[in-house]
């Protein structure tokens, strides 16, 4: 939910995208924000429509950045530090768990981090949920399934079980019009589970057969009914616009045409290291960062236990803590008061 901050900034025609400013068109109604085609009512509370509407309704207006939330108290971190948006990832979840990313947890772990991470920090969530947890019924219950659990939307890979990193080598991928299916599906479910749920389809394709083979698969996606397309694992910006501008063509929620498309900003990946900015330029709705905060959490925690194995106490750790009472605030709790669920 924006703050009073946030709306007078809106209102004077800027808006807050992760910690970038994006300058909105200069048409505008009363009260509203237009921008590519659409107008949202910027006094409407958030919290009072679904997630996905939610969603869309950033998108719409700006790029949208994405963290990556490994439990509740980053995804409320996450809100705290002024973003819309928050994402589960896969590999985020499956490492913490302490295994890979290859698709050994199941529906109900991950349903679980979706609602402590909606319920914390209140922001839209995009969830993966790999290549569905199986066939089309599969993908059914996973898109019920995670509405229930608080997520405004989905992404569904075309990779073959035992699945992996997407910006691994050796991926397999399975058949067109098995992905098809899945992602009809998919769409049909959202329909029925939650208002403007997002159904985003994932290919893998370039890594496996080139980038025509990826625009080729995302479009037969978006004619069977995805709203948001994740080309994984491109290489370049040229092929990050190219593959924006082969989408524009086609049908879909995005006002600029086409469907929305998502850009993973991962580390140590196949993508260079591109900015919020870079991406809203060429035609992308939003950026997850999936992995991002795990890593940099877990690299502090190993130093941490480096340093307290050496000197075998935290004193010349304190610096770098959150303390007690920040800790406390992040949750929103006073010791000695009832504390209050959000609702």
């Amino acid at each position: 939910m924006y703050n009073y901050a946030q709306l007078h900034v809106i209102l004077m025609g800027y808006v807050d995208c992760a910690g970038g400013t994006v300058r909105l068109s200069e048409t505008r109604g009363e009260g509203t924000g237009s921008w590519r085609g659409t107008s949202v009512p910027l006094w409407m509370s958030e919290h009072k429509q679904a997630p996905g509407r939610r969603l869309r309704a950033l998108m719409n207006e700006a790029c949208v950045g994405a963290p990556g939330a490994f439990n509740a108290l980053c995804a409320k971190a996450i809100a705290d530090a002024g973003f819309h948006a928050c994402y589960i990832s896969g590999a985020a979840t499956s490492v913490s768990a302490g295994v890979p990313d290859v698709g050994l947890l199941g529906l109900e772990h991950f349903c679980r981090q979706i609602r402590e991470a909606a319920d914390a920090s209140g922001l839209p969530v995009l969830s993966d949920a790999d290549t569905g947890f199986g066939e089309a019924e599969m993908v059914r219950r996973t898109v019920i399934e995670y509405a229930r659990a608080g997520a405004g939307g989905l992404h569904i890979e075309d990779q073959k079980f035992p699945k992996r990193c997407g910006h691994l080598d050796g991926k397999e991928l399975i058949p067109t019009d098995h992905m098809i299916e899945k992602v009809q599906w998919a769409s049909k479910a959202a329909e029925e589970a939650s208002e403007g749920f997002i159904v985003c389809a994932r290919t893998d394709a370039r890594g496996v057969d080139g980038f025509e083979a990826a625009v080729n698969r995302a479009a037969a996606y978006v004619r069977a009914g995805a709203d948001m397309i994740f080309p994984e694992g491109l290489a370049n910006p040229g092929e990050f616009k190219a593959f924006a501008q082969a989408m524009r063509g086609l049908e879909g929620p995005d006002p600029r045409g086409g469907p929305y498309l998502l850009a993973n900003m991962t580390e140590f990946g196949k993508t260079p290291m591109l900015s919020l900015t870079e991406f809203e330029a060429m035609g992308y709705s939003i950026v997850i960062y999936p992995v991002t905060m795990l890593r940099v959490a877990m690299g502090a925690v190993t130093r941490a236990l480096a340093e307290l194995r050496e000197k075998g106490n935290a004193e010349g750790l304190l610096e770098g803590m959150q303390t007690r009472q920040q800790l406390y605030a992040a949750i929103g709790y006073t010791p000695g008061l009832p504390w209050e669920a959000r609702v």
